[in-house]
């Protein structure tokens, strides 16, 4: 037996009412602005002759409804109004100006429930305590929610192909860059290069930002460049032609890089490092492991320092990966140090840079040509893709992913270390240059060249027990210096 309907609520006139409007900063299907949904929703509450002070206006401009976290104070600011008994009515355009999370809904109608709310749109009103109704605004609700997920996941899978493609993505100019990020304004590339050859020098991006506000240098904004500016544009992947999407590198870009892949990759190395020693420095007592980011185990791992009791370590970091079998090999830190540093002077006072060429900032012409055909197959793979069924996305990704290896090895094999880390350092004075190192504290030069020198100092099981510096369980692998 079919239960009842109930009778639909009566409309006293003069009753008051409420408008809510509400426009996103996305782009809904329906953008109709707030002024216009204020005028519709004023004509509806004129025809049910109810009463909309200026108070109980409630407008949400540039604000989504199905952001979770996303703050709507006009929204707030409406439901303290109905639990408080003012209103008995709320007019809105369509009810997914008002809501797109099954969660507002809940709130709206527990808050209903005592007030019994009435609820109009431009084509209907739904009386919040009839469960019928309750029934069809939470079938909406839940078809509104599933609209705006597929809008967001459409969106990142058209950002995400768009990053593995090697397209730009610019919000503001990138400095150094046009607007649309594809052509190099000169005048900026060179002290984008000055900046990140005096960082590598040893200076702080304080004392480069003062430097560049002296000189009144413009940021891409035109406003005086700070610290943080600086930071921003050593830490930046765009200058060396890199695409980067959710802090993964995905391709390399398709514009042209001020900063070589070498000379960037030392910058971070460089900026880590640098960061690693402030956060040791609150810590006591404070030491500088100038071997991190060489110092590797024979497992394959990195080793990090430590302090251990009495000693400073450097230990095998997977001994802290949950799900790995635990290494928890270490050596101690000082007399590993000691024995490296014997080795590089020796290389060091051996070797004449004489002929070395910096770091370059320009790719083969070659690899260049090469990367232009193979973005050509790109796009023909992905006109295939979009015009033939046939062609499925696995297929499409399947055929792209050897062409995106093949660009980045590309890239990879052009990076050059930037000698200059060694300049003032080698030759027959190498000692003496390196102790004025040492006594000035120096510890980001030193470890950028043991990490120029060496492709890892690798450490192996103890050969022997008893006292005494296990040298031979310590392998040296050079850098190739050609």
């Amino acid at each position: 037996m079919s239960r009842p309907k109930l009778a639909r609520a009566a409309i006293t006139p003069g009753e008051p009412a409420a408008i809510y409007c509400r426009i996103s900063h996305t782009k809904d299907e329906d953008q109709t602005g707030v002024d216009r949904q204020e005028r519709i929703c004023r004509e509806i509450a004129e025809r049910l002759q109810l009463r909309v002070e200026s108070a109980h206006i409630y407008v949400d401009n540039n604000r989504s409804a199905w952001q979770r976290n996303r703050k709507r104070p006009g929204w707030d600011e409406m439901l303290k109004t109905m639990g408080d008994g003012d209103i008995r009515h709320v007019i809105v355009y369509h009810p997914d100006r008002l809501m797109r999370q099954p969660r507002d809904l809940e709130e709206l109608l527990s808050i209903a429930d005592d007030k019994h709310i009435l609820l109009h749109g431009e084509a209907n009103r739904r009386d919040l305590s009839d469960p019928d109704d309750r029934f069809i605004l939470r079938i909406e609700v839940a078809h509104a929610c599933r609209s705006s997920d597929d809008m967001s996941r459409r969106l990142k899978d058209a950002l995400k192909d768009k990053a593995r493609e090697g397209n730009p993505h610019v919000g503001n100019r990138p400095y150094g860059y046009t607007r649309d990020g594809r052509a190099i304004v000169e005048k900026e590339a060179e002290i984008v290069r000055e900046v990140y050859r005096r960082y590598l020098d040893g200076e702080s991006p304080n004392h480069l930002a003062q430097d560049l506000a002296a000189r009144a240098i413009p940021t891409s904004k035109g406003k005086t460049w700070n610290p943080e500016n600086v930071r921003h544009l050593l830490s930046s992947h765009f200058v060396a032609g890199l695409r980067f999407h959710l802090g993964e590198e995905v391709a390399v870009g398709t514009w042209p890089a001020i900063i070589d892949r070498g000379q960037w990759d030392e910058v971070q190395r460089l900026r880590e490092y640098r960061a690693q020693q402030h956060r040791d420095t609150k810590k006591r007592p404070p030491r500088n492991y100038i071997l991190r980011g060489v110092a590797t185990c024979a497992c394959g791992v990195r080793m990090a320092g430590t302090n251990a009791g009495r000693y400073a370590y450097y230990r095998c970091n997977r001994a802290d990966e949950i799900g790995q079998q635990k290494c928890n090999r270490a050596v101690v830190a000082g007399p590993l140090e000691a024995f490296v540093r014997d080795v590089a002077i020796k290389v060091l006072t051996k070797l004449d840079t004489t002929g070395y060429e910096p770091a370059t900032t320009t790719r083969p012409q070659a690899d260049v040509v090469a990367d232009e055909k193979d973005r050509a197959k790109l796009d023909e793979l992905k006109e295939l893709w979009l015009n033939d069924d046939d062609f499925t996305t696995a297929d499409f990704q399947s055929m792209r992913a050897p062409i995106l290896k093949r660009m980045k090895e590309r890239q990879r094999k052009t990076v050059k270390r930037p000698v200059a880390v060694l300049e003032g350092i080698a030759g027959p004075d190498a000692e003496a240059n390196w102790e004025r190192l040492e006594r000035k504290e120096d510890y980001a030069r030193m470890n950028a060249i043991y990490r120029f020198l060496f492709a890892a100092v690798v450490i192996r099981p103890p050969t022997r027990k008893g006292r005494g510096f296990d040298t031979d369980r310590v392998d040296i692998r050079p850098n190739p210096l050609d």
